[in-house]
């Protein structure tokens, strides 16, 4: 099991109808195929600066790749997250 984890910066206005619309569109990564338990999640401490962050899991590194590779994921990075995403830290993980 893979779980990958991204959290981030939007370029938008806290509470703004951007945001909102960035998080509602983001909800379609949770039907791409491999995709299992897709959760969005909002910064609560002031340990960083990023306010949201997604998590999500995947069988093997198979599915992880094949949700990467997806053409919906792609348009997704190109036409969605680039253009709105102002910083960002991604991290996979495997159980121990």
């Amino acid at each position: 099991m893979i779980t990958h984890t991204v959290f981030f910066r939007l370029k938008h206005a806290k509470g703004s109808a951007e945001e909102k619309k960035f998080l509602t569109d983001s909800l379609a990564l949770a039907k791409l195929p491999t995709v299992k338990n897709f959760r969005q999640l909002r910064q609560t401490s002031i340990k960083n600066n990023f306010r949201f962050g997604f998590a999500m899991e995947f069988d093997d590194e198979i599915a992880y790749n094949q949700y990467n590779l997806h053409p919906a994921h792609v348009a997704y990075v190109r036409d969605t997250w680039i253009p709105q995403v102002s910083e960002f830290m991604e991290i996979d993980y495997v159980n121990l």
